[in-house]
């Protein structure tokens, strides 16, 4: 204990640390305020007891998830950071695919500002796609009642506007929170959209669990249970595979370069959490085939408790780590990267068998990382058919743990880089903390 209050009392006497956090915590008031700001022409009344009749599932429930309930509630920040994350992560696999952005991409802090120019107007697109269905969904979902005195005409163009607007602005300060902040903003912004679910299903668990004498006791076993999975979960994060990288000596005039041993950590899941995220969306599609009427398919495929749901599920996960990881990954440029730099693996020649050699390193290592991912993502429907309540047991693994967890451990390593270079102690005394370390530039 006392070790933490002289930690706290550093991160508060260094003057730049202090400030980021004010800052940071200043825009997630902001933002956690207007979550709550229903749109306009909206009945908040007859909205909440409209929601309670419709629950969302699949990747509406996601989209809700990331937005804080803000979704659900109709606000001016409905639609989130989630149309910012699809053009970013199109972009990203732009960078991949398509030579011309490659080339963009390579050109340094100037490509880069030509690539997040094109995010931001895409994301304008997107969020005015996104916008217009969120309007038919709020009229089948909810009826007309909800917008009393509004004109369907109007309704549309002013709600439109004004979910556009607002994800400029969530975008805007997730920016602001990565420069003038603490952190990746855009992941913090997602972080705090997911802990303010957190009290409110935590009582919940709590009041269920503690109607008969002996539930208590179980609850008890549900959160050592979660902490656990939280271990876990960091241990399958910060997982790498080191591969030994020797460079050749060099001297350059009266200095030595070089000659030193160092390692190429390889991330057991490089995917990050961006499978889960298409698997959901992909186990969503079926549903919209069905136009609303329940079938056996809709069913299987919006239960997550299902086993059949949990199988299928698994396999598309585990098939989209080593997709995605195939395309954020290119050992030929590693092994290009190597030679330029005069380093070798020992027992490898340069080259073509560098980058070969590096690619089964990688395929071996991600089996075992997409097995544990799909796992982690089936875990909640677990803890589900095992008697814990729907909103808790999203905490119990899949995206939502997946992205607290990672973006902690950025937020922490930040805070700790900050106290070391200041000459003070880090936060653990068992070494530095570890971020994430993603090789992609999208961050989750």
């Amino acid at each position: 204990m006392k070790k933490l209050i002289q930690t706290l009392k550093n991160i508060w006497s260094i003057e730049e640390l202090r400030s980021k956090i004010l800052f940071t915590l200043m825009m997630i008031v902001v933002y956690r305020v207007g979550s709550h700001i229903v749109l306009p022409g909206i009945n908040p009344v007859i909205l909440a007891s409209s929601t309670n009749q419709n629950a969302s599932n699949g990747i509406l429930d996601l989209i809700n998830t990331f937005a804080g309930g803000a979704f659900n509630m109709a606000s001016i920040f409905a639609l989130g950071i989630m149309p910012y994350i699809s053009a970013s992560i199109f972009m990203q696999l732009m960078t991949v695919l398509v030579p011309k952005f490659q080339k963009m991409q390579k050109e340094g802090d100037s490509g880069r500002k030509k690539i997040n120019q094109m995010t931001r107007y895409l994301t304008v697109g997107v969020t005015i796609l996104q916008a217009s269905a969120y309007v038919t969904y709020l009229r089948q979902t909810h009826g007309t009642a909800i917008m009393p005195g509004f004109g369907d005409s109007y309704f549309w163009l002013t709600t439109v506007i004004v979910l556009t607007a607002g994800t400029l602005f969530v975008m805007w300060m997730g920016e602001k929170i990565t420069d003038k902040g603490l952190g990746n903003g855009t992941s913090l912004i997602i972080m705090i959209g997911i802990l303010a679910r957190l009290p409110q299903s935590f009582t919940q668990e709590l009041v269920a669990k503690s109607s008969p004498a002996g539930q208590i006791l179980i609850f008890i076993i549900e959160i050592v249970i979660l902490i656990a999975i939280i271990m876990g979960c960091i241990l399958l994060i910060q997982g790498v595979r080191k591969v030994p990288v020797n460079y050749a000596k060099q001297i350059v005039g009266n200095r030595q370069f070089g000659g030193a041993r160092q390692f190429l950590p390889l991330k057991v899941n490089s995917a990050g959490v961006m499978p889960i995220i298409f698997a959901q969306a992909i186990m969503f599609l079926p549903t919209l085939f069905t136009l609303g009427k329940p079938t056996a398919i809709s069913q299987v495929f919006t239960n997550h408790m299902n086993p059949w749901y949990m199988l299928v599920y698994s396999v598309v996960v585990i098939g989209f780590t080593f997709l995605y990881t195939a395309l954020i990954f290119n050992p030929k440029q590693i092994a290009e990267n190597l030679k330029q730099n005069n380093g070798f693996i020992p027992g490898v020649k340069p080259g073509q068998p560098t980058a070969d050699y590096i690619g089964n390193v990688m395929d071996k290592i991600t089996l075992p990382g997409a097995i544990l991912l799909a796992f982690v993502g089936i875990l909640p429907g677990i803890a589900q058919r095992l008697g814990v309540t729907q909103g808790f047991s999203t905490f119990f693994g899949g995206t939502s743990l997946l992205i607290m967890v990672g973006v902690i451990l950025d937020t922490l390593q930040q805070i700790e880089t900050q106290l070391l270079m200041r000459q003070y102690d880090g936060l653990m005394k068992s070494g530095r903390i570890q971020g994430r370390q993603t090789t992609s530039a999208v961050q989750y």
